[in-house]
């Protein structure tokens, strides 16, 4: 895998959203505190496979996607490269690795700006989400490519949800002030799919902090739309979500030889 900018497709008329180009961005700068002390989250291994290979494996599984980005650690670019470079990945598909900043977000505008002309779709996919199936993947970017300019897959919320007034005190008692409408709530996944023109736009106007890149677009006034999640996309974040990783990956490997 070289280093050097990937080389912009070959000149062709402007696609049509049915034949736009897909590219997947995958921040894994981040740390993982909460997974406790070791290396990176994204590096964390599931299965004797670091979390991040799984990850990008998953993104490059849709025969739409050609090409991924990896956001590494600041200081950790060339770890990143060696790593890709040591797994068995596609060779249909282009893999590029940039470093990271600071945040969530700033590392995603990087991705973006390293991505050459050419791709109209952009998948924004969390590294800790490593299980992912490719039906999911292949519903957001069809939902993309049939007109919406942000698309997020979901799940209905299992449990009631109550909204909170913050505690004086961390780990203190927090009053209830509302009880929300489950049935109008959804827990956010991803891979979610964007237009690029209106990702771009999102990252170089709103400077709010966000949890999601969706909520960005929100802001800029552009409708959300959703798709069925998969109940297998879930972010590993804790230990026990580890647990459950390992479970989901073993029962995959038993069942599908994946």
């Amino acid at each position: 895998m070289s280093d050097d900018p990937l080389p912009p497709p070959p000149s062709t008329p402007a696609p049509g959203r049915a034949t736009a180009r897909t590219a997947a961005v995958i921040p894994a700068a981040g740390r993982g505190v909460r997974l406790g002390p070791g290396a990176p989250k994204a590096l964390r291994a599931l299965g004797g496979t670091p979390m991040l290979i799984h990850a990008i494996r998953a993104m490059a599984a849709s025969r739409a996607v050609s090409l991924v980005v990896v956001v590494a650690p600041p200081d950790g670019a060339a770890e990143v490269r060696t790593l890709l470079d040591s797994h068995a990945l596609p060779e249909r598909t282009d893999f590029l690795v940039v470093p990271g900043g600071g945040s969530r977000q700033e590392s995603v505008r990087l991705g973006l700006e390293a991505l050459p002309p050419g791709y109209d779709i952009v998948l924004v996919h969390d590294a800790a989400r490593p299980l992912v199936p490719v039906d999911t993947v292949d519903a957001v970017i069809e939902a993309v490519r049939d007109g919406a300019v942000a698309v997020v897959p979901v799940l209905p919320l299992a449990d009631t949800v109550k909204q909170v007034e913050p505690a004086g005190a961390p780990g203190g008692p927090e009053r209830v002030v509302a009880t929300p409408d489950r049935s109008l709530l959804r827990a956010v996944q991803t891979p979610q799919g964007f237009d690029r023109a209106t990702l771009v736009r999102a990252h170089e106007t709103v400077t709010d902090d966000v949890t999601d890149d969706a909520s960005m677009v929100e802001q800029l006034g552009p409708t959300v739309v959703t798709v069925p999640g998969h109940e297998e996309a879930f972010k590993v974040t804790r230990p026990l979500d580890l647990v459950l990783a390992e479970a989901v990956l073993a029962r995959r490997r038993l069942n599908d030889g994946f």
